[in-house]
């Protein structure tokens, strides 16, 4: 994919989940190891041997490694204060001259601490629109959300409360917008303006679902329309 696109083209990942799942759910793809506990969950040391060095050769066009962790329930953690903990273990592992950005699916631990600790290893807390979290521009509201001055980054993937299964049941074939939603769509441009009056300095990516409003290019381009 890079030999491509333009030398300065930036790509996105989101990293394996071989390291942000705690315990595999009873899916069939994941064969013997659903309903059992991930041996490699937050494993830095694989992360960094088994990712981050297949990345070295085409580093500059890294934009963002997104650790992308799924919903906890109190069998994963008791306390989002523990998810907390193990997640400052594992950042201060990572070597620290790659962009990072955090998304979690647990309101309940947007709390000062966890911003803290992304903070303090200069990782991105990634704005994310999604069934059960706050609306974007909730988060953006959030004291000291902004983890990492020079990067920041968002997803609009759901629009609150409302599930996956119904939004695809709602959308498909995504050829059009069939509900907008206006907040998502402010936020978003919201985050653009702020990334440009910001200048060059800050990287900005902002990432959109078909299943937010039903067609993500229209919903981009009316983001972009909100930010002029």
């Amino acid at each position: 994919m890079v030999s491509q696109v333009p030398p300065d083209f930036l790509f996105g990942f989101k990293v394996t989940d071989e390291i942000t799942i705690r315990k595999f759910s009873n899916l069939p793809r994941f064969g013997r190891r659903a309903g059992k506990p991930n041996e490699n969950f937050l494993n830095a040391d694989l992360f960094a041997k088994a990712f981050l060095k297949t990345c070295e050769a085409f580093k500059r066009n890294v934009s963002i490694l997104l650790f992308e962790f799924s919903k906890f329930y109190p069998s994963d953690y008791q306390h989002g204060r523990d998810f907390v903990a193990d997640l400052d273990r594992f950042l201060g592992q990572l070597p620290a001259v790659w962009p990072y950005g955090v998304e979690i699916r647990n309101k309940n631990f947007l709390h000062p601490e966890y911003f803290a600790v992304l903070k303090e290893h200069n990782v991105a807390h990634v704005f994310n629109s999604w069934s059960d979290m706050p609306p974007v521009s909730e988060q953006m509201a959030l004291a000291s959300s902004r983890t990492n001055s020079n990067l920041c980054a968002a997803r609009f993937l759901l629009k609150p409360g409302r599930k996956y299964a119904e939004s695809v049941k709602m959308f498909e074939p995504y050829d059009k917008v069939k509900d907008s939603n206006p907040d998502a769509r402010a936020a978003g441009a919201a985050l653009i303006k702020d990334g440009v009056s910001t200048g060059a300095k800050r990287k900005t990516f902002i990432y959109v679902n078909n299943r937010l409003e039903g067609n993500a290019l229209d919903t981009i381009a009316a983001m972009l329309a909100e930010s002029e």
